[in-house]
């Protein structure tokens, strides 16, 4: 058999007993085995170097084969490197994504058997082949956290970072409103160079650049139970939760932009919300539509 048909054949895996006895005689066998076997060995190791092609070129060229056959030689190792430089590029950015829409929440395991509870309107990204190495994952919106032991686990948010070794934590980030309330352990969170500590029954705001302090008696928060909670909050982000809660949109018409609103509201029943929000303040309301509300004040 000629020697095109040889390699033809042992390229699709066809040589019969003799013709494999054929091809091993060849003087170019033991070159493409090798660029074989480093295709295998880059599938399990993603991470291994591959010889670059001038080098496996030079190889080639030391080879007593004819020109033909060089050229033949250098595209079937081309073909290999090309096509291990894309496996490795499309391995290396194993990213998983977990988005929620209005009145949804989602529950979902990491790769440490970690567990979060995704809030409505939020989303969650982290590198699955990393995570070993660093467990690290972004934020925007609001998610519990039940972390398991072991090393560090940071949250990324646009408004600071989140850091701890093994707890349970919630953390809030929306505009320009970061909160972290601790349930269980301790956390770290780091905002604009400086690195505050909150143990169980502590959390932190920082609203607009402005930072507070407050405690939490609770055991988890009150979006779990359906609700929505505020300690010392203004009025005007508490309505801003409204509209994400209930996607609505809802005109604030009062004289006092700074009322603050110690409290809670449900997440399953507008009206019910709205009485929760604006009576403190004697402030009126109406639903005009399923997407719009106007709240003023009486005095009006």
């Amino acid at each position: 058999m000629k020697k095109d048909d040889l390699i033809q054949k042992w390229l699709h895996n066809e040589l019969t007993d003799k013709e494999q006895a054929a091809f091993d005689a060849l003087e170019e066998a033991k070159f493409l085995e090798e660029i074989i076997q480093e295709g295998q060995r880059f599938k399990a190791d993603k991470h291994i170097s591959i010889p670059s092609f001038e080098s496996l070129n030079k190889r080639l060229s030391s080879k007593t084969t004819s020109t033909n056959w060089f050229s033949i030689l250098s595209k079937i190792a081309a073909v290999f490197i090309i096509g291990l430089g894309m496996f490795y590029f499309l391995n290396t950015d194993d990213v998983t994504v977990f988005n929620t829409r209005y009145a949804e929440s989602k529950v979902f395991t990491l790769p440490d058997n970690s567990l979060v509870r995704l809030n409505e309107f939020s989303h969650l990204e982290y590198n699955a082949s990393t995570w070993k190495k660093r467990r690290s994952l972004h934020l925007k919106g609001e998610a519990f956290f039940d972390v398991e032991k072991g090393m560090r686990f940071d949250v990324i948010t646009k408004n600071g970072v989140v850091s701890v070794l093994g707890t349970e934590f919630n953390v809030l980030d929306r505009d320009s409103i970061l909160k972290v309330s601790c349930y269980e352990g301790l956390v770290q969170v780091s905002y604009n160079d400086k690195i505050t500590t909150l143990p169980a029954g502590k959390e932190l705001s920082i609203i607009k650049g402005i930072e507070q302090n407050t405690h939490t008696v609770l055991s988890q928060p009150k979006w779990l139970k359906n609700m929505s909670a505020f300690e010392n909050a203004l009025l005007t982000d508490v309505v801003v939760e409204l509209e994400q809660q209930y996607n609505i949109k809802i005109q604030l018409n009062i004289h006092n932009s700074t009322l603050k609103f110690t409290g809670a509201f449900t997440n399953n029943n507008l009206d019910k919300a709205l009485k929760s929000i604006t009576h403190p303040f004697n402030l009126s309301y109406e639903i005009k539509n399923e997407q719009r509300v106007i709240i003023w004040d009486e005095q009006q």
